[in-house]
């Protein structure tokens, strides 16, 4: 077992932030940029999507420091780099080497007769980009990612210019993560974001947190989850790792915590339930409820907002505890304990991430957590409700701003009422289909508005072949990483501005906004220089391609939107809902709320009621013929989850130390229980090679990783992402959600070849 600190956050995060800054060679201008980071009149961190007081001196978290301090570096690549590296060369380096260059400082276009990228002038990328999208065959030919890190207005010019050049191809980062979740709650409650408010989190009696790890992924939820913990708030885990974030965390801000004199025990509850064991596990609490605490049953709520409650409490009923108990990992009586915890508070929250939606039967998770709260009530009420921990900041406000591939008739014909012409109406791709449309050619040429595609998708292998098949892919990024180098056709990589950064038109610094995961939308405006000066905005950047590809075809001034921001926002205020003086609104410090319609007990779904989940427990974890081969199988069989390492944020590897597992200078690892290592004869330290068992007769296997024994349930493994997606299949996705199955792939470990050799 590696030697993990006893507490998260404290002085080693305060020593961790400040090496960062070192390292950035700015540490002046990010002292200063920390101060002015996630406040008024500042700028949104560039890493989460969580939310933030209005009060207190400092707003950022080590995490946040280190997303900061990489965007802004003194470090820059240019033409002078490019003439040194061929593509294949930097496809051998790592994904930490690759961004670790330096920030991106002009534009450049990638030749196949050289396999290097050479400068280009802005004029000629953009007559580039027109002549190539000009020449499809069919708009749907063109593939429109976006990462989450954009603003609300690049965002909303991104999808105009689909719209306009006729598409709805808007594939997504969101499609990889919580996309079971806008499926789920839309199904359950008819909006497809939380109901609830950071302040709610100051009048809960009970947090339910399920699969999320926020020490590393979101740290600054844990002064949110700290300050209830000490109001007297209970707070129950589920995770199948335990992390150390979630049971003590120490406030760098509270000087008695920093020095390591006291620390606060954040989960009065912790349990860990087997990987897709979550379903079982709620469904068991409800079950508890229903047969032991009557009292905590919402009839008048179940009575006047809710359908299918008598089909929901025969399904539990018929749902046995022996399977409950298998399917989850976790016994009776902790099951009851929990029950008793949440039937007991009078407010209760539900939080979940990334360890919940990345599964088959994710949105069936999400919708049986909902009926946790419809069945107590517990929605639309100070201190109760639902809350999605989303991930990257803004990803949740593209959303909104339309990148959407199904959007709705309303806002169809809004656009067109403003701007005057037909949008399409067919539907478009989400990530799984425009990596499939490459692939297979249906798709020609992919335009990426930041992320890193190729880094983040599911089998590895195959979504780098599907982009190396594209005719033409255009990269908008402040650095390098994986999916700039799997170009084999044509390209060009536009260096944009960062968060950070001041985005300045005719002299005058422009505010973008960014709303987060609690619906919340604020301002925001860097503090620091640009790069280069060859740098553009996003919003100049996308504003430029819809002028040059569209021309006269559309009458909406581009040019005017790349000039000033506002302008956008106008154009934000009339076609979406909330949105009504948005200019006016934005100027407000922590900016303002946009309506749930779900919190105020309006179901804007079919029924017009909330919908209790009526499914059965799923009887496998992978579709039937795969769980055949598992059943089959003459060796053990585990389950794999990806997940982060501390020293990393999505794709983005920092460096090489997983701190709060206690992990050092490496990142080819595997978690795994001591009991199962015990039954392998598989010592700490020693090589494996991992094989994923799927039914497609493709070999996808990582050879020579390092076990290391980590508190994980019996038959559950883990890896670092995105080191371990070559083992995700393609074809494993969620059920609705179309979203990989990250978090429950079967595997077999063998001992290493090398390994066996010198035993023998």
């Amino acid at each position: 077992m590696p030697d993990k600190p006893r507490y998260a956050g404290g002085l080693p995060s305060i020593k961790s932030t400040v090496s960062e800054l070192i390292k950035s060679k700015r540490v002046r201008q990010n002292i200063n940029n920390l101060y002015k980071m996630n406040k008024h009149k500042g700028f949104d961190c560039p890493g989460c999507a969580w939310g933030d007081e209005k009060d207190g001196t400092f707003k950022f978290c080590e995490n946040g420091a280190k997303a900061v301090a990489w965007e802004s570096t003194d470090k820059r690549i240019g033409k002078q780099f490019f003439a040194q590296f061929t593509l294949k060369e930097l496809r051998d380096k790592s994904n930490y080497w690759l961004e670790s260059q330096g920030r991106l400082v002009e534009p450049l276009r990638y030749h196949c007769d050289t396999d290097k990228y050479h400068p280009i002038s802005w004029q000629q990328a953009f007559a580039l980009i027109a002549q190539k999208l000009n020449g499809l065959d069919d708009p749907n030919q063109l593939e429109l990612y976006t990462s989450g890190r954009a603003s609300n207005e690049a965002a909303f010019l991104y999808q105009l210019f689909g719209r306009a050049f006729g598409t709805n191809n808007f594939p997504d980062c969101s499609n990889m993560c919580h996309e079971a979740s806008g499926i789920a709650l839309k199904q359950s409650i008819g909006v497809g974001k939380g109901t609830v408010v950071l302040d709610d989190f100051n009048h809960t009696e009970c947090i339910f947190v399920f699969g999320q790890n926020p020490g590393s992924n979101h740290p600054r939820m844990l002064n949110a989850l700290r300050k209830a913990a000490k109001n007297g708030t209970k707070i129950v885990t589920f995770n199948n790792l335990k992390e150390v974030g979630l049971q003590r965390f120490a406030s760098p801000q509270a000087p008695a915590e920093l020095f390591g004199l006291s620390r606060t025990t954040i989960s009065h509850d912790y349990l860990t339930p087997k990987l897709g064991g979550d379903l079982a596990a709620v469904r068991g609490i409800a079950k508890a409820i229903l047969d032991t605490y009557p009292q905590a049953i919402d009839h008048d709520f179940i009575k006047h907002h809710t359908q299918r409650f008598d089909a929901y409490t025969e399904v539990v009923n018929a749902t046995s505890w022996q399977q409950i108990e298998k399917q989850s990992g976790l016994c009776k009586p902790q099951l009851e304990h929990a029950a008793h915890i949440f039937a007991t508070a009078k407010n209760r929250i539900s939080a979940w991430a990334m360890g919940i939606t990345q599964h088959r039967h994710s949105v069936a998770t999400i919708r049986e957590i909902s009926n946790l709260h419809l069945l107590t009530g517990a929605i639309g009420k100070k201190g109760s409700g639902l809350c999605p921990v989303r991930g990257h900041s803004n990803v949740q406000g593209n959303r909104t701003m339309g990148i959407v591939e199904r959007p709705t008739p309303d806002f169809l014909n809004k656009l067109q009422r403003r701007f005057v012409f037909a949008p399409p109406t067919k539907p478009g791709h989400k990530t799984y289909d425009a990596i499939k449309a490459l692939h297979t050619s249906a798709s020609k040429i992919l335009i990426c508005l930041g992320g890193n595609i190729a880094a983040a998708s599911a089998d590895t292998a195959y979504a780098q072949e599907a982009l190396g098949k594209a005719d033409f892919i255009v990269n908008i990024a402040t650095k390098l990483n994986r999916t700039h180098v799997n170009l084999k056709h044509d390209g060009l990589l536009l260096p944009c501005l960062g968060r950070t950064e001041i985005d300045r038109k005719q002299g005058v610094p422009q505010i973008i906004t960014v709303e987060d995961t609690f619906s919340m939308v604020h301002g925001s405006m860097g503090s620091c220089e640009p790069i280069s000066a060859s740098a553009k905005s996003e919003i100049d950047i996308v504003a430029n391609i819809a002028d040059k590809v569209l021309g006269a075809r559309v009458s909406i001034d581009w040019q005017r939107y790349a000039a000033d921001y506002s302008a956008i926002r106008d154009a934000i205020a009339d076609t979406i809902d909330g949105f009504n003086n948005f200019n006016h609104h934005i100027k407000q410090p922590g900016g303002f709320h946009l309506r749930n319609d779900a919190a105020h007990k309006c179901w804007n779904t079919d029924s017009g009621f909330a919908e209790f989940f009526t499914g059965d427990l799923p009887s496998s974890l992978y579709p039937d013929d795969v769980a055949e081969i598992v059943e089959k199988a003459n060796e053990p069989v585990f389950t794999l989850q990806t997940l982060r390492s501390h020293d990393q944020y999505n794709t983005t590897v920092y460096g090489f130390n997983d701190r709060y597992r206690g992990v050092n200078g490496k990142r080819n690892v595997l978690f795994m229980n001591k009991v199962d290592m015990q039954f392998l004869s598989i010592f700490s330290g020693q090589r494996v090679d991992v094989t994923t068992l799927w039914n497609d007769n493709t070999k996808r296997q990582l050879r020579g990783m390092e076990v290391v024994e980590y508190d994980i349930p019996q038959g559950n493994v883990a890896a670092y992402y995105p080191e371990a997606n070559p083992l995700v299949p393609f074809e494993s996705v969620g059920e609705q959600s179309i979203t990989p199955t990250s978090k429950s792939i079967p595997v077999v470990i063998t001992l290493n070849r090398i390994n066996l050799e010198a035993a023998f």
